[in-house]
């Protein structure tokens, strides 16, 4: 059976149900997020293998989740360094960076360098809304990625693919495939193209909603908040 998805129009939708007949605040989501991809971090990539972690963030909620994560990767012993060169003024993201430079986790402008220090890198630049063209400075950035031998664990969509049509024919990320995946809430379409360990961090998903957009979501054991899946959408 092949792996249920999550479109683009109701991936949108999903999130504004979550915060209106789910409750919950954007802040809530977007630390549950961060959490998920710490333990997927985490369970692919312990601090046995390196503590090391270059976390890069784009300017959205993509970003927002990285930098939880970096948070709590902190907090199990790793060594993040932050990547976020377009700092939203946002309050809430405002926030999340003050968390992270009040434990002395360094903020670096200049990539290729970090990523010649580091053991493992989070990719949470651009996220299931991102449209093309992408815009300074990480066009650059993405080529770097696409190059680097170093392992990558990538935020529900690896950077500059389309939600619905996966990697771009040409240019920045048309050969980027990292060797991990952190879907959130659902898998979205976009995963049939990826090829690595894929991940679901959704365990705050009520009944009703998931019933609503017909997701067939497998069962999270003990206190994990993530889920190793197959292509065909099953529990590993």
């Amino acid at each position: 059976m092949a792996m249920k998805t999550l479109s683009a129009k109701n991936a949108l939708a999903l999130d504004k149900d979550l915060m209106s007949i789910g409750a919950f605040s954007i802040d809530q989501l977007m630390e549950l997020a961060g959490l998920s991809v710490s333990q997927a971090v985490y369970r692919v990539h312990p601090p046995s293998r390196g503590r090391r972690v270059l976390v890069a963030c784009g300017p959205g909620n993509n970003g927002g989740d990285g930098l939880v994560a970096a948070r709590h990767l902190w907090h199990y012993g790793y060594k993040p360094t932050i990547y976020y060169p377009k700092q939203s003024k946002n309050e809430l993201y405002q926030r999340l960076t003050t968390q992270l430079k009040n434990l002395n986790i360094p903020f670096t402008d200049d990539f290729p360098s970090a990523l010649k220090q580091t053991d493992h890198i989070v990719d949470a630049i651009f996220g299931f809304s991102f449209k093309p063209p992408i815009r300074d400075p990480f066009p650059s950035v993405i080529t770097l990625l696409e190059e680097t031998s170093i392992p990558i664990t990538s935020v529900d969509a690896p950077s500059s693919w389309d939600i619905e049509e996966g990697p771009p024919k040409e240019g920045p990320g048309a050969k980027f495939n990292p060797e991990v995946l952190v879907s959130l809430t659902a898998p979205k379409p976009l995963a049939k193209w990826f090829v690595g360990r894929h991940f679901l961090g959704g365990r705050f998903v009520s009944p009703d909603i998931a019933q609503k957009y017909e997701l067939e979501l497998p069962e999270y054991d003990g206190i994990d908040q993530i889920v190793e899946i197959g292509k065909d959408g099953q529990k590993l």
